[in-house]
């Protein structure tokens, strides 16, 4: 009886129980990938985009039944013990302090908020891109980790760059871990060496060369403290605004689809808004485009994920996904440090 209590009052579930989750913001199942791989088991999903769902059943058998969050009752989810988020970023129409977290009424947090109120989970892993820490002069993410306080909430967050985790991409995110128990400790979290883009290129495949005309390569390229190697850029347009006379081998001044990169270096982020898979890479003295097999890589998705969609879709499926190691990284560290 002593030791029954004694759990209940940590709320530290036995071994035996199988830690639950919700999947909010799904996308393709990025955050799917890496819970299930540390064992927990996902009780509820909701995904408004219809390409995005397609992809999900396709790979995990479920149909959704829960689209827009804004339409979900929360009374309605099951309880959980962890709720995951990647949320888009929106602005909240009043920065002042006011009790009770009204002020986020009209966004996408809100209804994480709501649900976190009606549910209580024990932990919030929230993801979101690194310009959140800057977002409205930093008062947005002040906001939340106010209101998340407010609930009762240890929080915590950090910037994670998928370099530090295996796969060989620039690509930073704000992540914030939310725990009744005790404050996540992010110092604990297992980094990998960082691996060059060379190291995940397709053998060989149907590849999209430019032709030696349609480009120019700097002379020197130098390796950026990110990792990244601007090895040249496309014979198009130039940025115009602010840019200086002779400045053509700096990778700022071209935009992201004219960039071509190193592959002894890594990969800058693979942007959602990129429908066409404009990704250029210096291979073997040659430039060409990822393909979409690399793309999936970079991301870290198993080689048997299956998506269902056109092209654009498929990049902007990519582009909006979360990287997989990192996922289950923190899946293992959330289990370690707040459960077990």
């Amino acid at each position: 009886m002593v030791k029954k209590q004694k759990r209940l009052l940590t709320g530290k579930p036995r071994k035996s129980e199988q830690l639950t989750y919700i999947d909010l913001f799904a996308g393709i199942g990025g955050f799917r990938l890496g819970f299930d791989r540390q064992k927990f088991r996902c009780v509820f999903t909701s995904e408004i985009e219809k390409n995005c769902q397609q992809t999900y059943y396709k790979n995990f058998g479920e149909l959704f039944v829960h689209g827009d969050i804004t339409k979900i009752n929360e009374k309605n989810i099951p309880n959980h013990n962890v709720l995951t988020a990647g949320f888009p970023c929106q602005p909240f129409s009043i920065s002042g302090r006011m009790k009770g977290f009204d002020d986020t009424r009209g966004t996408l947090f809100f209804d994480i908020l709501r649900i976190a109120q009606a549910k209580k989970p024990k932990v919030l892993l929230l993801e979101n891109v690194k310009h959140l820490v800057h977002h409205n002069n930093g008062k947005t993410l002040e906001t939340m980790l106010r209101h998340l306080k407010e609930l009762g909430y240890f929080v915590e967050w950090k910037i994670l760059n998928a370099s530090d985790f295996g796969l060989p991409q620039n690509r930073e995110r704000v992540v914030i871990i939310a725990s009744k128990s005790r404050p996540f400790n992010f110092e604990k979290i297992r980094i990998k060496p960082r691996i060059k883009l060379k190291e995940i290129l397709d053998a060989d495949g149907d590849f999209e060369y430019l032709n030696s005309t349609q480009y120019t390569l700097i002379d020197n390229p130098v390796e950026q403290p990110s990792g990244l190697i601007f090895a040249g850029y496309r014979n198009k347009g130039i940025r115009v605004n602010g840019v200086r006379p002779g400045t053509n081998h700096l990778s700022r001044v071209h935009k992201q689809p004219n960039r071509i990169y190193s592959v002894d270096g890594i990969h800058p982020t693979l942007p959602s808004q990129e429908t066409s898979g404009r990704f250029w890479i210096l291979h073997n003295n040659r430039v060409r485009k990822l393909t979409k097999n690399e793309c999936r890589q970079l991301m870290g998705f198993p080689k048997n994920y299956r998506f269902v969609s056109s092209n654009g879709e498929f990049y902007k499926q990519i582009g909006n996904a979360v990287a997989i190691p990192m996922v289950n990284e923190l899946a293992y560290q959330i289990k370690k440090q707040l459960f077990y």
